[in-house]
């Protein structure tokens, strides 16, 4: 009997997880949220759509973190459609793949409101990817490996939109 799916990448001190959280350390709340977002849209939410394509609630939570980003709506509003992207990732139990897609936009969505939540993006989105890939009965071993090499992907689209010299890098207390 294969052990019970882990439920997010944990390895804090991984060096895939260290040079991510370096270039984040870099770049304003604006930038991170729209990274994540546009990540998540491209990259995270197809996983979750694979196994519920009716249910909105992830995507409606990336539409909302666009929405404030824009200017559109305020900060209680898009929280409500990002509270509801958690419910589903608490109701996806028993499906990895979905909930750690879930758990990873509702991360993304959330980086409007704090900039640290990005990383949640890496923990919970590249074991996702890694989890569609390779199932949940392959090795942790090769789920991490995979989730480095997901993670590595994530860093290349930061890079690509990052701001040289920002005057503003959000401030980030990790807690770990």
């Amino acid at each position: 009997m294969s052990p019970k799916p882990r439920k997010m990448l944990n390895d804090w001190n991984a060096p895939y997880i260290q040079s991510l959280m370096k270039l984040i350390e870099t770049q304003n709340k604006t930038t991170l949220a729209n990274w994540a977002v546009d990540y998540s849209e491209q990259v995270i939410l197809p996983l979750y759509r694979k196994d519920y394509p009716n249910d909105l609630r992830p995507q409606n939570a990336l539409k909302a973190a666009r929405q404030w980003l824009s200017g559109g709506i305020k900060l209680p509003q898009a929280k409500k459609a990002i509270l509801a992207c958690h419910a589903t990732a608490r109701e996806a139990e028993g499906n990895p793949v979905a909930q750690a897609a879930a758990r990873a936009i509702g991360q993304c969505a959330s980086t409007i409101h704090s900039a640290r939540h990005c990383i949640g993006l890496a923990f919970y989105g590249a074991l996702a990817v890694a989890y569609d890939r390779l199932g949940t009965e392959a090795t942790w071993e090769q789920l991490e490996q995979c989730a480095a090499k997901e993670c590595e992907r994530m860093e290349g689209a930061l890079r690509a939109v990052a701001v040289d010299n920002e005057a503003n890098p959000a401030k980030i207390d990790w807690k770990c």
